[in-house]
């Protein structure tokens, strides 16, 4: 095993014993039960996961080579009460999966266009929207808001057979169009592609999506949602209107 690699494991192990310290087994339980999850859970909320993650990240200097390596060496290993193993019989460890996307978060000045395949991989073996939110929406949306050679790749997310992928094309629009940026008219041409689907989680990251970018925009969403308002899902619907006016709130229910 070569120093970098040696360093990473060492990073990896450390995020395993802080968390599983930190785990709860009545906690563990709910989430599982709650996510319909078969990855081991330690118990661990989101906050503390994130603390961990910070304070390992803030004594360690990375380079890209090692930021991927980290995230890949938290997605895949398992856990257990002797430290981390690759034993085929046991799932990955939830919290570590949850650790791998914060590190590709926090250090996303690290990565670029050319880590799609990571992206991809991650966002396809989640089979949750505890992962592929903070992936899609934290980490892909602002890092594609400034580099055109996501724009591709987010064209093919958008028509691809796996729905949290499709979700994830969405999503990557999410944090730009809150922010009072982003490109409104791509999302728009994804979401009216998307837009009569069944799949709850494609309707319900429309609405989140237009939802924050009412915040501040909420004329440009009324004049989306009006003309689509017989199309739309009712939890499209829900959340699309909370931050339009009562008077367009209205008139968008009216038209559906």
């Amino acid at each position: 095993m070569t120093s970098a690699a040696s360093s990473v494991r060492s990073l990896a192990e450390v995020l395993d014993r802080e968390l599983r310290g930190r785990g709860s087994s009545v906690r563990a339980t709910k989430e599982r039960a709650y996510l319909k999850s078969e990855l081991v859970h330690y118990g661990v909320g989101v906050p503390d996961t994130r603390g961990v993650v910070r304070e390992v990240l803030r004594t360690t200097e990375l380079k890209h080579d090692d930021v991927v390596a980290l995230a890949e060496e938290l997605w895949d290993f398992a856990g257990n009460a002797d430290g981390m193993n690759r034993a085929a019989s046991r799932n990955p460890v939830y919290e570590l999966r949850s650790a791998a996307t914060m590190v590709l978060i926090q250090k996303q000045d690290h990565l670029g266009a050319d880590d799609t395949d990571l992206f991809e991989r991650l966002l396809r073996q989640a089979h949750t929207w505890a992962l592929v939110d903070p992936l899609a929406g934290d980490a892909i949306g602002p890092l594609s808001e400034h580099d055109a050679e996501f724009d591709p790749i987010l064209e093919r997310w958008a028509g691809d057979e796996d729905f949290w992928i499709r979700r994830s094309a969405l999503l990557a629009h999410l944090r730009p169009l809150r922010e009072g940026s982003g490109d409104f008219p791509r999302f728009s041409r994804f979401a009216d592609a998307m837009l009569e689907e069944k799949e709850f989680f494609i309707r319900k990251a429309i609405g989140w999506v237009l939802r924050d970018t009412a915040r501040t925009r909420p004329d440009m969403v009324f004049d989306w949602m009006l003309p689509r308002a017989h199309r739309v899902s009712g939890v499209t619907m829900r959340e699309g209107v909370k931050h339009l006016s009562s008077e367009q709130r209205e008139a968008v229910l009216a038209a559906r």
